[in-house]
């Protein structure tokens, strides 16, 4: 296992150049950081597997805790297994500024997504503490806890204990894969509900967050830029549609005389994939799931129901391609004479970032000789919780062939620095 995640170390270093490392920030303990926490939950392919809540993870909390005590932080767990290293601020009355994001994996994932965000932040601290830089408010490095949700199929638990936004009921219910439930997995890591549920915290401490997080796409590979600004965090809406039909003998019913449900479906499938284009280039929509029922060889398909994934970092477009959708899904069962149903699964808020966030962003990357570029986040994140009541700010960082998720998952070194530079000068311009 040391060997493995050493090798991880090593990959970063071979093709970093020093040179790099200004204003205090290290490179090499940067990689020797993400190295170490690559050794917890490795998996035979030399990939990441933390679930939320699990032993894994407090494990890698625990670790990233030790480095925020040594960078002489004062560090905390609430109830919701959430950790926070603060630094006092000259001004020791104001709000703080925070920033991290999560140390939880996917089954079998990479080593950036989340621990880049909360190791930046963390080298953050480490460089202001080596030139004798104390900021004028609070700072905390933060890590939440469960952000990917692999253990419950339900994300983002330590962000929204956090903010107070928890249906403790419905967590009772959830159960992992293995049969155990919400409270026993808390407890297995020594937390418990009341604890949990008493996470929350006065959001009034609190006056900006900012979070660090790979890109997970390919924007900024194509546009050959080490990081950018995030301009909204997309919020999903998840629409189930079955469309009704008539199963029948494939042999003995002509062709005009059908009820085909899928050939409907399949020609909703084309249209919505043309739909988010026409309203603007942050919406997106996906059919990722279906099922086809009789679902026989030799049957005329009597029933389909499928599943829309429907994005956008704008409220007011995003239901417009939702109206849309359930448009085109009526004129297309009136044109086969079929019939559809639709029922919404979930509709969460997008998440615009602050036009005078992004433009201090804009200004510290110009300030830095980096093309300004501005991109939305499809996937969500902990800043998205808190962007409901909170100002929040995002930095992409390039992803290598956009990968994440796995075990190729890849950032390179020089870029992760760069990320970390611009973290720092942009935090330092909110004092």
């Amino acid at each position: 296992m040391g060997n493995k995640s050493s090798f991880l170390e090593e990959k970063l270093m071979k093709t970093y150049d020093v040179s790099n490392d200004q204003d205090g920030i290290s490179g090499k303990r940067l990689a020797h950081r993400l190295g170490e926490l690559s050794k917890i939950g490795l998996t035979s392919q030399n990939g990441s597997n933390r679930p939320g809540f699990s032993l894994e993870e407090k494990q890698a909390k625990e670790l990233v805790a030790q480095w925020m005590h040594s960078a002489g932080l004062e560090v905390r767990k609430d109830g919701a297994g959430n950790v926070f290293g603060r630094l006092a601020g000259k001004n020791k009355r104001a709000a703080a500024i925070v920033s991290g994001s999560h140390v939880d994996s996917v089954p079998n994932g990479g080593h950036f997504d989340g621990p880049l965000g909360v190791l930046s932040a963390l080298e953050v601290v480490e460089a202001w503490k080596a030139t004798g830089y104390q900021p004028e408010k609070p700072f905390e490095v933060v890590i939440f806890s469960d952000e990917e949700g692999a253990r419950f199929n339900s994300g983002l638990s330590g962000s929204e204990a956090m903010m107070g936004k928890v249906d403790i009921n419905e967590k009772l219910e959830l159960t992992d894969s293995e049969g155990m439930s919400f409270e026993e997995v808390l407890n297995s890591v020594g937390l418990s509900v009341a604890g949990y549920e008493k996470a929350s915290r006065n959001i009034d401490e609190i006056d900006t967050f900012v979070e660090l997080h790979i890109e997970q796409g390919k924007r900024l590979e194509q546009e050959n830029l080490p990081c950018g600004i995030v301009s909204g965090i997309a919020g999903p809406s998840w629409l189930e549609f079955t469309f009704s039909g008539e199963a029948g003998h494939a042999g003995n019913t002509p062709m005009n005389d059908r009820k085909d449900a899928l050939v409907a479906a399949s020609e909703f499938i084309s249209k919505v994939s043309q739909l988010p284009q026409q309203i603007n280039d942050t919406a997106v929509a996906t059919v990722g799931k279906i099922h086809v029922t009789p679902n026989g060889v030799n049957v005329i398909p009597g029933s389909v129901t499928l599943y829309v994934d429907i994005r956008d970092i704008y409220t007011n477009t995003r239901d417009q391609l939702i109206d849309q959708v359930v448009d085109v899904g009526r004129q297309i069962t009136a044109k086969y004479g079929l019939t559809v149903k639709h029922v919404e699964k979930t509709r969460v808020p997008p998440v615009p970032i602050a036009e005078e966030k992004q433009q201090l962003l804009e200004e510290t990357l110009t300030d830095m000789g980096i093309k300004p570029y501005h991109l939305p986040s499809g996937a969500g994140h902990d800043a998205m919780v808190l962007g409901e009541k909170l100002p929040v700010a995002m930095i992409f960082v390039r992803s290598k062939d956009g990968i994440s998720h796995n075990p190729a998952e890849w950032t390179d070194l020089a870029d992760g620095v760069l990320g970390v530079r611009v973290l720092k000068s942009f935090i330092e311009r909110l004092q």
